[in-house]
């Protein structure tokens, strides 16, 4: 596998944690169970460990009544 140059890769960052906590301290479990996911997924979602699906990204941004480009966020290199 090829190794990406620094400054080369696109990232994806979110605002997941700050939304959950503007929504009553809502947990990651909380959050995993309204969008059917588990709550690892949720945690590296929310590290940016992991993009979500689309339908993921969805799901979430809906739980939060949010369009999906004030919960995620596209960088280009």
């Amino acid at each position: 596998m090829k190794t990406p140059k620094p400054g080369t890769q696109s990232t994806i960052t979110n605002s997941i944690r700050t939304l959950r906590h503007q929504h009553n301290e809502m947990t990651q479990q909380d959050l995993a169970d309204r969008i059917g996911v588990s709550r690892q997924t949720v945690n590296a979602i929310e590290a940016a460990k992991y993009a979500p699906s689309l339908e993921v990204a969805f799901r979430i941004a809906r739980v939060f009544d949010k369009a999906i480009e004030e919960v995620f966020q596209f960088h280009a290199p």
